[in-house]
């Protein structure tokens, strides 16, 4: 069996990015199962940068092929912010309820109309330190005025799909894993993986 590693400590994007791959024949690893490789240092300016140095360096390190994500959120009244800092959004110490409170401040008096937002991920595959494919997801929507609903991560319980006039905290995880970013990218990649496996 082929062994997939995912360059994250993110539990719930390990978890998302399972259930979008759980028909292939791979053993899907994290950098959990891989502690001796050093802390990875996210220094690109864009998604597509920070995926690329997470799956570059954990392919050095493993000499596997790695899956290297990165995803974000970008709000245009905020001029895109947080984008690539969107983990990190807080400030040190950062966590998902820190980085929702930050944001409710930083929009505060921005009207509903005028709270548009893109979740946007970016997806990498390298083996050997060799990038083999490079895909891309785009999922908008509305920042809430207030977080609703318990389910996903991250900015999801503030993240409004005005298909279904719910954020991804309150729509069943089913729909997300059909719609969202990372599964837009997924779906990409799958294709590729279909090939190259």
């Amino acid at each position: 069996m082929n062994e997939l590693v995912v360059a994250t400590t993110n539990q719930g994007k390990l978890r998302e990015i399972k259930d979008l791959l759980s028909d292939f024949n791979l053993k899907i690893t994290s950098l959990s199962d891989y502690p001796q490789i050093p802390p990875i240092e996210e220094t690109g300016q864009t998604f597509a940068d920070n995926a690329e140095i997470k799956a570059l360096t954990v392919s050095h390190f493993t000499g596997k092929l790695t899956m290297g994500e990165d995803s974000g959120l970008e709000v245009q009244a905020l001029n895109n912010n947080p984008g690539v800092f969107s983990s990190r959004y807080s400030g040190p110490g950062a966590n998902d309820f820190k980085n929702n409170q930050k944001l409710l401040a930083d929009l505060t008096g921005v009207p509903l109309d005028q709270r548009q937002a893109c979740y946007q991920s970016c997806v990498v595959l390298a083996r050997n330190e060799k990038i083999l494919s490079r895909v891309q997801g785009f999922c908008p929507g509305i920042i809430a005025m207030e977080p609703k609903g318990q389910n996903g991560f991250g900015y999801d319980p503030l993240f409004i799909i005005p298909e279904y006039q719910k954020t991804f905290g309150e729509l069943d995880p089913s729909i997300k894993a059909r719609i969202s970013h990372r599964s837009k990218a997924l779906q990409q990649m799958r294709t590729f993986l279909d090939g190259y496996l």
